[in-house]
């Protein structure tokens, strides 16, 4: 790993052993993207940027050497209106009405390690060497509007960051009306888009589409990143796969409203750029200030998708998540909400946390319903008092209880939010996101607090405190369940009104972070309305998301094989629960819906206390097994075998990092009549060991299972599965 420059010819080369990306001041001015992909040598970099005289059309910048013209000029972070005419990276509104502005090449800094961002979370490191960064800062001297973009490249990671840092130091006001996080051009227009596309209870679904003369946007203008679009997008080559061609990925380290953009522009060529939507959003900036972009993570794989994946997955697994739970295995839970809803008492708890006991289950989670008078999702958000009717001795004594069986304990929480029917919104009216005079458009009939406000947030704050600190509570779930309208806040300005989207994430972050730090024992899971947040920005905090409110098990292996194209298997929530499934009246075998949740963190959302003795036998077994290969489920790297989204059929695997133990899963759909036979060819294993696999005494050659495959024929009716736990003999 090194980034090195060569000044004669204003070459930047940032390579490892994965990748190298290259960027050329033109001019000694203008910083150029010359190059992304497979490592290269340096030498004759500076051959690679081609220049040559376009029609009028195309203006000329530079008098003396026509040759050069912004409208095709890759450059590193574009601004509009001085002859780049596409997307561009960044603008800024000047106090005469003008959003003209110019950045030209002042300085830069190579250094060791990788900085933190201020307010806002990013991939780290853990020692100096493990990453170099290099600070281009580019300045308008005009208005004294000072850019600096930042670059990181990991040793150990097909992966750079960027992140950009406005500073003010002008006389005047500027306004900043579109802050991307990066922006990258390529030379040709050769690709496929991937996208994570769905909606709430079809998360993360696949979509890939060609690119063509026009520009495509995936992005969020519904205050979080959402259900609907996650905040990422790849690259692909035309003949790229799972397992070979060029991959390019990008992924926004944000919870909030973002865009990604790819654009084929007249001449052919494609530029990509990331960061938060420009849409409903400005940044005052006086004399002084400062702005902060969120961190794009770029991954290139020479590989195909499946390489992608691993190397987010490790990158994220390892140099995102944080704290105690980073490296250790997840408890076995079992969440009371599809089993009760809002109708429990304590003794109904009790009943079931017995007999997850019984089964060997290691934590209760008490979902919503325990506070205020919630009786109902009509009121008492907000309220985070016991319900001393649902709970007449408190919640320490339902804890007590639990703890008393030998399980741990969790707790759901909504704190973003806030009921019309509460005590909170009675007291505080104009705590809740509105806007003067406007109605207050209502979501699961709640409405959002404003968390861009620091009162609200350390009122929510002391709350939560009180909570978390009156019992052993070792677990929290983290829920968020609409969407924004109406966005603003009482306590900003006019001119500020538009910053409200972001300071609230700004605001979450911080929660957040006080949270995590004061209660680092306590397991915290993002959710919201299941994957509507599952993004790096919550990672960051809450190392695990529930992936989705939808726990069939067929419509799981959709959301489940998406989310893996960029999250790690330790990121996500995966439950058995009831049938028919709540959500799509569905009926699978308990096998099945255990073989598929088995892969993420496993749990139970049902009644535990109505399984037949034949359930129970089934489940213990079920729970016993994944005890065992936990670690490599949670820890392993990640192979996909067989798509989902291109047949009836979806299989995966999760191999150990020395290879000597795997975990295969395949699934079925629809049992198909007098069906050819089929064997399935496995991925990642050493093909020079010999492997074991439970249940049988043979032993069979690693090469044969990579390359001539496991017969997978010995299964009848729909909606089946199979589960194989493979271990190296000794070597």
């Amino acid at each position: 790993m090194q980034i090195t420059f060569e000044q004669t010819q204003g070459i930047f080369h940032l390579t490892n052993n994965q990748m190298s990306y290259v960027i050329q001041l033109v001019q000694n001015a203008y910083p150029a993207h010359v190059y992304w992909g497979r490592p290269i040598r340096s030498g004759q970099l500076a051959s690679i940027l081609q220049f040559h005289e376009r029609c009028s059309f195309s203006p000329n910048p530079v008098p003396e050497d026509r040759s050069i013209s912004f409208d095709t000029l890759p450059q590193e972070y574009p601004a509009y209106g001085t002859s780049d005419y596409r997307e561009p990276a960044y603008q800024v509104a000047l106090s005469d009405g003008s959003t003209i502005t110019e950045l030209i090449y002042d300085k830069h800094r190579i250094y060791a390690g990788k900085p933190t961002l201020e307010g806002l979370p990013a991939t780290y490191i853990e020692h100096e060497d493990e990453a170099q960064t290099l600070e281009l800062e580019l300045v308008d001297a005009l208005i004294g509007l000072r850019v600096i973009l930042s670059y990181t490249l990991f040793d150990k990671h097909a992966a750079l960051t960027r992140s950009v840092r406005f500073v003010n130091e002008g006389t005047a006001d500027v306004k900043l009306l579109r802050a991307l996080s990066m922006s990258v051009d390529y030379s040709h227009n050769e690709f496929d888009l991937l996208q994570l596309s769905g909606s709430w209870v079809r998360e993360r679904y696949m979509v890939r589409r060609p690119l063509a003369p026009g520009k495509l946007t995936v992005e969020s203008r519904r205050g979080s990143s959402s259900h609907q679009h996650n905040p990422f997008i790849a690259l692909l080559a035309k003949e790229a796969g799972e397992d070979h061609g060029d991959v390019y990925g990008f992924s926004l380290v944000y919870s909030g409203n973002f865009a990604a953009h790819a654009e084929v522009e007249p001449y052919g060529n494609t530029r990509v750029s990331m960061g938060i939507n420009p849409f409903d959003f400005s940044w005052l900036l006086e004399p002084g200030q400062a702005f902060q972009t969120p961190e794009a993570v770029m991954v290139y794989s020479s590989s195909g998708l499946g390489e992608m994946s691993r190397s987010y997955h490790k990158l994220y697994r390892t140099r995102l998540c944080r704290g105690e739970f980073r490296d250790r295995t997840r408890p076995v839970l079992v969440n009371n909400w599809e089993a009760t809803y809002f109708q429990f008492n304590a003794d109904k708890i009790e009943s079931i946390a017995s007999a997850g006991k019984e089964l060997g289950i290691e934590l209760f989670v008490l979902d919503d319903g325990w506070f205020g008078k919630r009786d109902s999702d009509n009121s008492s958000l907000g309220d985070w008092i016991v319900d001393k009717a649902k709970l007449p001795n408190g919640l320490e004594d339902l804890v007590a209880r639990v703890n008393g069986m030998g399980l741990q304990f969790g707790l759901w929480f909504e704190p973003e939010m806030v009921s019309p029917n509460s005590e909170l919104y009675k007291k505080h009216p104009d705590w809740c996101l509105h806007v003067p005079n406007r109605r207050r458009t209502e979501g699961r009939q709640q409405l959002i607090l404003d968390f861009s406000r620091e009162d609200v947030c350390e009122a929510i704050l002391g709350m939560l405190r009180n909570i978390l600190s009156s019992s052993p509570i070792t677990y929290v779930k983290w829920d968020m369940n609409r969407n924004m309208t109406e966005i603003g806040s009482a306590a900003l300005p006019p001119e500020r009104q538009r910053e409200t989207a972001h300071r609230y994430i700004l605001g979450l972050y911080r929660v957040l972070e006080s949270l995590t730090k004061e209660f680092p024992h306590i397991l915290f899971e993002s959710c919201s309305g299941g994957g509507g947040r599952f993004d790096p920005g919550m990672l960051y905090y809450m190392p695990q998301t529930w992936t989705s409110d939808n726990t069939d098990a067929v419509s799981r292996l959709k959301i489940q094989y998406g989310t893996s194209i960029v999250y790690p298997i330790s990121s996500m929530g995966a439950h058995v629960s009831a049938v028919p499934n709540h959500q799509v009246k569905r009926e699978t075998s308990l096998k099945m819906r255990g073989d598929v949740a088995m892969s993420g963190n496993f749990g139970y959302e049902l009644d535990l206390t109505r399984f037949t003795d034949e359930e129970k036998e089934i489940v213990k077994q079920q729970i016993a097994d994944y005890k065992e290969i936990r670690p490599l489920v949670q820890f392993g790297d990640l192979y996909r075998l067989l798509s989902p989204f291109e047949g009836n059929e979806t299989a995966w695997m999760i191999v150990s990092e020395d290879k000597k133990q795997a975990l295969v899963g395949y699934f079925r759909v629809l049992a198909e009549p007098n069906a050819p036979l089929k064997s399935l060819r496995l991925k990642g294993l050493n093909p020079a060991f010999d492997y074991r696999i439970a249940g049988n005494d043979a032993e069979y050659p690693g090469d044969h299972l990579l390359y001539a495959g496991l017969p997978v024929n010995d299964l009848r009716g729909d909606f089946q599965s199979k589960i194989w736990v493979l271990q190296a003999s000794s070597q």
